[in-house]
């Protein structure tokens, strides 16, 4: 008979278990991942650029985006309701949620001259960068 050494961590499960009782997510992030904001980041043409997913939103009623402390807020709320009637009964469903999501900005992005848009369920946000603030900068020593 032969010993084979196994890792404590691991557990031998019958066949009929499958692989693993329960698949745990990689990070505690991706259990709420549903409620947080999907977001692409890039720069073009002198700009960071962001677009949100955010289908099914008014963005003049349910998106508020501030900029403070070189940090991005992307708020909005999703209220959605369906209502029925019909000679069996009433149905009404409705649906409603808050999402946000802050961003950190790279250096010599600028709060002035934002431009926001709307199109197809994407929320695309454009800030300036301007490249001589970003540089890094000596800073002279004084002696005492």
């Amino acid at each position: 008979m032969t010993l084979m050494k196994r890792n404590p961590d691991e557990v031998t499960w019958p066949m009929w278990f499958g692989r693993r009782i329960v698949d745990f997510p990689e990070s505690f992030r991706d259990l709420i991942d549903d409620t947080d904001l999907k977001v692409e980041e890039f720069e073009d043409d002198g700009h960071l650029v962001v677009r949100v997913e955010m289908p099914g939103i008014d963005p003049e009623q349910d998106v508020e985006i501030t900029m403070s402390d070189h940090m991005l807020r992307l708020h909005a709320e999703r209220r959605t309701e369906e209502r029925t009637e019909d000679k069996k009964g009433y149905r009404s469903e409705f649906r409603y949620g808050s999402f946000s999501r802050t961003l950190r900005l790279p250096s010599g992005a600028t709060e002035s001259d934002v431009e926001a848009t709307y199109t197809d369920g994407i929320l695309e946000v454009r800030i300036p960068i301007d490249e001589t603030q970003a540089e890094a900068r000596r800073i002279p020593i004084a002696r005492a």
